[in-house]
């Protein structure tokens, strides 16, 4: 009994915890509403200027609709493959199959700066580099196991017997597939799509590798704002960014409760 610490103190120190993680996320809200041109916080007053510079701006702008672009066609990649491994695996219920799902969280295990090397020289040899395409198929191969752990746990929750039942009043596997099978698991597709999307969304150090002039996406716009020059509209696209991260988690928690309830 010596050993156990109070309910309060508990849950003191992980409010304290939580407060140490999310304060100093919570200082670049000032911060983007400065009325100063540089770094700071408001000296006299708010001023959503930076904001309107952030949208107004081709540059910023065009960050954002590549960043959107390809995030989205990473997911549906993602989406696609990370969805047919785990069913696959699933279906066979081997020992090999582990060894597939081990190999399918390789990209999120190993350092992403040892990935991003590899794939520089791999698709130096194909042409890829500084194409959206590229970064549309690395981010799409890195968040492919968020959708396979996600759909994994869902179909661990499937009842084999309405697969049975589908294919024994003769439904093909298509139909099955289709009709029984996919609309059980699509919470687990969905949270996985939103952490592939997330992670799309704010990966920077593969881009840095594989992009150059033509592909620049949002976090390689603030990464070389800090090397340059120390716009407050950095400030503001942080928000955004973060406001963006915290509706998605919301979205994904609020598919759990609706799953589980």
């Amino acid at each position: 009994m010596g050993g156990h610490r109070p309910g309060w103190l508990n849950g003191t120190l992980a409010w304290a915890t939580v407060i140490y993680l999310i304060l100093p996320i919570t200082i670049i809200l000032p911060v983007s509403l400065t009325d100063q041109r540089f770094l700071s916080l408001p000296y006299e007053r708010l001023s959503a200027q930076h904001y309107v510079t952030l949208l107004t701006t081709p540059a910023w702008t065009n960050a954002i609709l590549q960043s959107a672009w390809i995030a989205t066609a990473s997911t549906l990649l993602a989406v696609v493959l990370g969805t047919l491994c785990a069913i696959g695996c699933w279906r066979l219920s081997r020992r090999s199959t582990d060894l597939v799902r081990a190999l399918m969280l390789l990209p999120i295990i190993i350092p992403t700066i040892t990935y991003a090397v590899g794939l520089y020289r791999y698709f130096a040899r194909l042409g890829l580099l500084d194409s959206f395409t590229g970064v549309v198929i690395a981010h799409g191969v890195t968040g492919i196991p968020y959708v396979v752990i996600t759909v994994s746990t869902a179909l661990a929750a499937f009842d084999p017997r309405l697969e049975s039942a589908a294919r024994g009043m003769g439904a093909s596997l298509g139909q099955t597939l289709r009709w029984v099978i996919l609309p059980r698991i699509m919470p687990g597709i969905v949270s996985g799509a939103i952490f592939a999307f997330i992670h799309s969304w704010d990966e920077l150090v593969v881009v840095l590798f594989i992009a150059s002039r033509r592909v620049f996406t949002l976090p390689r716009k603030i990464w070389d704002g800090i090397n340059e020059n120390l716009d407050p509209a950095m400030a503001a696209v942080a928000v955004l960014l973060v406001g963006m991260t915290v509706l998605l988690l919301l979205m994904d928690l609020a598919l759990r409760r609706r799953r589980t309830g």
